[in-house]
Order: structure tokens, then sequence, then C-alpha cells
């Protein structure tokens, strides 16, 4: 029988994903902020979802010791927080469990592993999901996951599908990892300076145009790091906004919520990796430089 699933970092991605595993039936504990303790203790967790309002019942905590005894951890902390959230559920990791890194960037997996002493499995997520209370997780659209290789992976992706979650195992996950990292950083920043959503973004003359141009920096960062991104990314990318048009980034919610943002992990890096390979990435450093300035709001 399957042992209890941890939501490390439970915010609007690890809430959706949480709430999916407890109407399945999974034993399902969300780790997070005070109030999303209090309200889903108080009344449980609401997922609304392709028009319906569903009450989950999973258990809830802000302590990270409580992913003991957990067999699979998923860990959806933000970027910036990764080392230090790392070394406090360290002690309480079962032997035997399994962490998934469900974090926007590229080096998470890496970072996570190193201060784990165990190998977390590299996750690239695809879901548009909102907070809209303190216990109240709005599912926007998409949903599905792309675990790296590891021994356990192709167990762990199935029971995801049995919670309705569409997930695949994949030797190319770091380009995966690579190609959201290149769509975050042309729509992310911006969202978050202008608080606008997607479709008003790409509707605005000039602003694709600032879109290609982060794209070609990113671009040019991947090709010299060896990573081989996908033909139709820009198609991708723009997919993504016609389909969400109402969607605005998570950087941009963090900073309607006067939360530190992930910025130095999406356009920062792409910005320092540039710069230590001796490309230009203007546009990138300047987004970063916005975000920061915003962030100071």
């Amino acid at each position: 029988m399957a042992g209890r699933i941890a939501i490390m970092g439970a915010g609007a991605v690890g809430c959706y994903y949480g709430a999916m595993l407890a109407l399945a039936g999974e034993d399902v504990i969300l780790i997070g902020r005070p109030a999303l303790r209090d309200g889903v203790v108080a009344s449980g967790l609401l997922l609304e979802k392709s028009g319906e309002k569903i009450l989950t019942h999973p258990q809830a905590s802000t302590d990270p010791a409580a992913v003991a005894g957990a067999d699979l951890v998923l860990f959806c902390v933000k970027s910036p927080d990764t080392e230090a959230t790392a070394a406090q559920i360290a002690p309480y990791l079962a032997p035997e469990a399994q962490i998934l890194s469900l974090q926007n960037g590229v080096t998470n997996a890496a970072r996570l592993s190193a201060v784990l002493g165990r190998r977390a499995i590299p996750t690239v997520v695809y879901v548009a999901s909102t907070m809209m209370g303190p216990a109240h997780v709005l599912h926007r659209g998409r949903g599905e996951l792309v675990l790296g290789t590891a021994p356990q992976a192709e167990a762990i992706a199935a029971r995801l599908r049995k919670a309705g979650i569409p997930t695949e195992v994949s030797d190319q996950a770091e380009t995966a990892l690579w190609t959201k990292l290149v769509i975050n950083c042309a729509l992310n920043a911006i969202s978050a300076v202008t608080q606008q959503p997607y479709g008003h973004i790409i509707a605005t003359e000039g602003v694709p145009d600032l879109m290609r141009g982060l794209v070609a920096e990113c671009s040019a960062v991947a090709q010299a790091r060896g990573i081989t991104l996908p033909d139709d990314l820009w198609d991708q990318l723009w997919r993504i906004a016609e389909t969400m048009p109402a969607q605005t980034s998570s950087t941009a919610q963090d900073l309607a919520r006067n939360r530190p943002s992930e910025i130095e992990h999406l356009n920062g890096e792409i910005a320092r990796q540039a710069q230590a390979l001796g490309l230009p990435a203007p546009l990138n450093a300047a987004m970063t430089a916005l975000v920061r300035l915003a962030e100071m709001r």
C-alpha cells in the first residue's frame, strides 16, 4: 500500500497537485504557511477546476518535520529557498523517500540533491494555478508533469497518473526544463512589472518583439551550454499565452502579494550565465533589474 505524500512548500502549484492526489484517496499532507494550515484544518482545501468547486481534505502543517513518514515528497518551494528548506527537511526524510523537485529554473534539482545527500528527481511542471484564498486553489489550465529518469520514476509516474495527473518520464527532462525557463523568461517578468495577464501582453504593440529578443538571448546561452531547444519553442510560448489569456505569471503573483520573487533564477540566471560565457543578454538583465525595483515597493 502506498504511503503518505508530503507537499513541501504548498502554494498554488503544491495545493493543486495535493488536491488532485487527495481526491484520488492518497494520504496527503500540505506543508506551508500558517494561513494555509488554518484554512485546511478548519474547512478543507477547495479546488476550483473546470467550473466546479470540489472540497478536498488533506492534512496540513507548517512544520518541515511533517515530511516524516512520507514515501514521496513533492518539493515545491520557491527557488531562493531551496537550500534552507532542504536543510530543514533532511533530518526527517525516510530512507526510502523519493523527492521530486517541482520548481522553476534549471539548477534546483542539483542544489536540492547536494543538501539532501540523495538524488532529487528534476520535474517539469506545466500547470496554471492561483491561490484565491488561504485554502482555495483555482486551476486555470494544463497540469502535466515530466519526470527525469530515475530508478523509481516510472512507478511514481504511474501513481500520479492514477490521480488524474498526466505524467511522463523522459531522458530529455533537462531540455524540457530549459524550454520552460526560456518561456518563463519571455513572460514572467513582463507580467510581473506590468501586473498584466498573458493575453494583454501579447496583444500590446511592441511587446512580442521584446519577447522575441528575450528568447533569442536565452537561446544563445542554451546553445553555448550544449542544450538543444525545440524548433517550435516560439509556437509553444505563443500557444500558452493564447490559451491562458487571463493568467498572470507566478512572478507577478509574488509581487502582488509582496513576496520575494524567483527572478534571480529566471531572467537573472540567463543574465549570469551569459556574462560567464561572454555573451550579451541586456534584455534579460534589464528585466531582472526592473523586477528587483518592483520588489522594493
